[in-house]
């Protein structure tokens, strides 16, 4: 029986392998600049792979003429001239989080397409490099094993999926191998039957992948174990474990108590441990006091572990640490003054809901500290130093969130010359930024100060090192005319009260910007037409503001992804050249002045979210909306002059779930098939940002819910409307609506419908609003409505219904008579008309009542029938009586 019941659940094992550098390098004693020419059948052989290869950036153009060994990627023996080393990994790394032009180089530079058997020409080939590019989902070729003096094989990230050939277990001579592959959704991934093939790589000492454990696979010259997913048996995983320097088991679906899952590893007698990577499990309980065994361990990380206790002190006596990083939100407590003493300690990550004071003694012997990242959620952690406090470290990194910094600015930051980010967000700040900050952000790459009360004016024009990345100023106090900000391509000063005119060299200034964000303060005047100078701008938010005149439309920006201008004094019309923008998502111009009809809007295709409400815009809703914008998933046209009927076309909009009509003109009946909006009868996957959280775009709508206006933001996509009110509308509620199961909010208030309310209306299950008030309606309230029990907001008020009123489930809570009134032939609880009969009789539909109409009849025939014998004896009866 296994000790670790957690481990022995099997799937196949991501391979993962990882490497540096350094060790690259010296495995390649070779070098690409060769005093020798290349062998001639070895040129022909890299040309008839370069071939069968996809080459979309031109990274193989040098490849040709004579000499290969002066090709890019290749490289010769100095002497002999043959091929050794082919170094063909992507120059861009992984564009994780970068701008939307870093993803585009990396996709562009991948290489693709067919690797060609003509590489076993190359006999001599040591050193392979393939990773990061992309094969298409192919197997790996069998035909590497065959490639017999191959030191170094590197296929990671490279799209390659099944079976890993077990002739890879030929290259008797491999010292590093990386086959990692991050896991795809609903694709094959990489993965391997079994191990016995790896009993090969006797040569085998700094890096290896796993995935099916085999008892026989044990390799004591194994020094590295990474694992993304789980192993077989614990048993086996120690047999590997017995002589490893390294053990990461990160991305599993280990579950268990990370106590007893350490104590066992301890048992092993392997103390030489220096790496233990056991992130995003299931491991609960504490942080084991046998972790403290491992003398060795460098790297330790516990990310994204339900783990319930706080920080033991004896984490201070593990005196080799470098890496240390644990976060939960479990974690609890007080941070141990010990991890002061681990003077090795380059990089810090502690999140939780730390409380208590981070002192200078913290940081005591902390001088190789290069990242420093705290967050407290439940924002009880103080930092108490002295004013005058010089750190012993030189941070590159800092990230400090939700703690207690202020109210002053830190001024031990002016200690820290090489900071390249720093992040002090919702830390209580309440002080001016010293003069001398702005002196350092020179260095700075991404400077964030989110949600803090910092205030004071900018400099005129703030500077930042080269290639920085983003400055997020938003949710402050500061005042005075916009700075300008080079070198930077997110810029968000959002929701402060900077005030006056843009600069009109705004476009120039700041050409790199790629997400410009103003919105929410008090700019007034035009916006400028340099505007169209940006090159890179894909994101503008302006909304908010005082500007006033015209909109510049910039026919020669095609970069644009979202316009915001929303909630200004904006007149005039929408230009037609709003289209020339072929990214264009999201458009908003609501709350301004603007008029005109929407002619101008028909080719713009790719608009996901279109938003004009509370304009002057006339005329009737055009049928194109509906064949043209079909990838609309949020229309809002409240508060306009638009009217005639609700085109049919509406209905093919297949993604809408938002449907803002309000406050118009429109009339006739409500097309029944708004029935076919399909997205608003399932419910979207939705994962809750992590606290600190927050968007580049604020994607930021109002809406009228629950009888008042509410703003959305991060949860906008699973907001699901159709307000429908204000308008002259006519005819039946069509009962096709019921099929949105999805539906949280349904207003037809202040319309002239009549008929009943749909008897299926019971089939909205998720409805959260519905008001019906101020229309013709008339019947029951069907007790299908019972069923709606996320129902919290009613109003039926001013229509013609009957009845009683149901009293069970949600509308116990129903207890507003206002909610009611103006329906006299309405009774029962909160209303005063007490109902005259009991309340289980009323009628479930009009079927039901038919049926009790009909029943009634019957009845009093069977009355009258049985009274007329009886009446015609008691006649004589009375007749004899007087006679005798």
């Amino acid at each position: 029986m296994s000790k670790f019941p957690h481990l022995q659940s099997l799937k196949f094992v991501q391979l993962f392998f990882g490497f540096t550098s350094l060790q690259a390098s010296l495995l390649d004693p070779n070098s690409s600049n060769s005093s020798a020419t290349c062998n001639e059948i070895e040129r022909k052989a890299l040309l008839r792979f370069k071939a069968g290869l996809k080459d979309h950036s031109g990274r193989l153009s040098s490849w040709f003429g004579k000499d290969c060994c002066t090709w890019s990627g290749v490289g010769c023996n100095k002497l002999t001239g043959h091929v050794t080393k082919l170094d063909l990994k992507n120059p861009y790394d992984h564009p994780y989080q970068q701008s939307a032009s870093v993803v585009v180089a990396f996709e562009l530079a991948r290489l693709g397409g067919k690797i060609n058997p003509s590489l076993l020409v190359l006999r001599h080939l040591n050193y392979l490099d393939l990773s990061l590019n992309n094969f298409q989902n192919t197997p790996i070729p069998k035909f590497i094993g065959s490639l017999s003096k191959l030191s170094y094989l590197n296929l990671s990230s490279a799209s390659f999926v099944g079976l890993v050939p077990h002739q890879l277990g030929n290259l008797s001579n491999l010292k590093c191998l990386d086959l990692y592959s991050k896991p795809l959704k609903d694709s094959q991934n990489i993965w391997v039957s079994d191990l016995s093939w790896i009993i090969g790589f006797s040569s085998l000492k700094s890096c290896i992948c796993l995935s099916v454990l085999s008892p026989s696979a044990l390799l004591s010259s194994i020094c590295e174990l990474r694992f993304h997913s789980r192993p077989r048996s614990s048993r086996e995983l120690l047999q590997f474990f017995t002589a490893s320097m390294t053990l990461d088991l990160s991305s599993n679906e280990m579950s268990g108590e990370l106590d007893k899952f350490v104590s066992s590893l301890s048992k092993c007698g392997n103390i030489s441990l220096e790496m233990l990577h056991l992130w995003s499990n299931n491991l609960s309980g504490q942080l084991p006091i046998p972790l403290g065994h491992f003398k060795n361990l460098k790297s330790l990380r516990l990310l994204d572990n339900p783990i319930s206790s706080s920080i033991p002190a004896f984490i201070g006596n593990l005196s080799c640490m470098e890496e240390l990083y644990i976060n939960n939100g479990k974690l609890n407590g007080a941070i141990p003054e010990s991890i002061g003493q681990l003077k090795y300690l380059v990089e810090i990550y502690l999140e939780g809901n730390w409380n208590g004071v981070i002192s200078e003694a913290h940081f005591l012997h902390l001088k190789n500290l290069k990242t420093l990242y705290l967050l407290s959620r439940n924002k009880s952690l103080k930092f108490d130093v002295r004013r005058d406090w010089v750190p012993p470290f030189s941070l590159e990194l800092i990230f400090i969130n939700y703690c207690e910094i202020g109210p002053n600015f830190p001024t031990w930051v002016k200690t820290q010359r090489k900071l390249r980010f720093l992040s002090l967000e919702e830390v209580e700040i309440s002080d001016r930024i010293p003069d001398w900050f702005w002196e350092q952000t020179l260095q700075l790459r991404n400077l964030r100060l989110h949600n803090n009360k910092v205030r004071g004016r900018l400099p005129k024009s703030l500077k930042f090192a080269p290639g920085a990345f983003t400055v997020d100023l938003s949710s402050n106090l500061f005042e005075g005319p916009l700075p300008l900000c080079s070198s930077i391509r997110i810029l968000s000063l959002r929701n402060n009260s900077f005030s006056g005119l843009i600069p009109e060299n705004i476009g120039q200034k700041m050409w790199m910007v790629e997400y410009l964000d103003l919105s929410k303060n008090f700019l007034s005047g035009t916006i400028p037409s340099s505007i169209g100078k940006f090159k890179k701008l894909q994101v503008m938010y302006l909304s908010n503001n005082l500007f006033s005149e015209k909109i510049p439309w910039w026919k020669h920006l095609t970069t644009f992804r979202v316009l915001d201008f929303s909630k200004n004094n904006l007149s005039g019309n929408i230009s037609s050249s709003i289209c020339s923008q072929p990214r264009l998502h999201i458009l908003k111009l609501s709350g301004n002045n603007l008029s005109g009809k929407l002619t101008a809007l028909q080719n713009c295709s790719g608009l996901s979210e279109l938003g004009l409400g509370n304009n002057q815009f006339y005329g009737r809703i055009p049928k194109w909306i509906g064949a043209r914008l079909s990838s609309l998933s949020i229309l809002s046209l409240r508060g306009n002059l638009f009217n005639g009927n609700i085109p049919q076309n509406l209905c093919h909009l297949f993604d809408l779930h938002i449907l803002e009509l309000r406050h118009n003109n429109l009339s006739r009946q409500i097309p029944p098939c708004l029935g076919n909006l399909s997205r608003l009868s399932y419910l979207v996957p939705y994962s809750p940002q992590a606290l600190g959280y927050h968007p580049v775009y604020w994607n930021e709508m109002e809406f009228n819910v629950k009888g008042r206006i509410l703003e959305f933001s991060l949860i906008l996509d699973l907001v699901n409307i159709i307000d429908l009110s204000k308008n002259n509308l006519q005819g039946e509620i069509p009962r096709e609506i019921t099929n949105f199961s999805t539906l949280g909010t349904l207003n037809l208030s202040w319309n002239q419908l009549t008929g009943n309310i749909p008897e299926k209306i019971g089939n909205m299950q998720c409805l959260e609003t519905l008001d019906l008030s101020c229309n013709y309606l008339f019947g029951p309230i069907f007790s299908s409505m019972l069923d709606i029990t996320s129902l919290n907001h009613l109003n039926l008020s001013y229509n013609d219904l009957s009845g009683s009123i149901p009293s069970t489930n949600q509308f116990q809570t129903f207890n507003d008579p206002s909610i009611y009134e103006g329906n006299p032939k309405l009774c029962g609880y909160p209303l005063p008309i007490i109902c005259s009969t009991p309340k289980n009789d009323q009628p479930k539909s009009q079927k039901d009542e038919s049926k009790a109409k009909d029943m009634a009849e019957v009845l009093w025939f069977y009355f009258y029938l049985g009274m007329a014998p009886g009446f015609f004896l008691g006649f004589w009866a009375v007749l004899f009586f007087f006679h005798y």
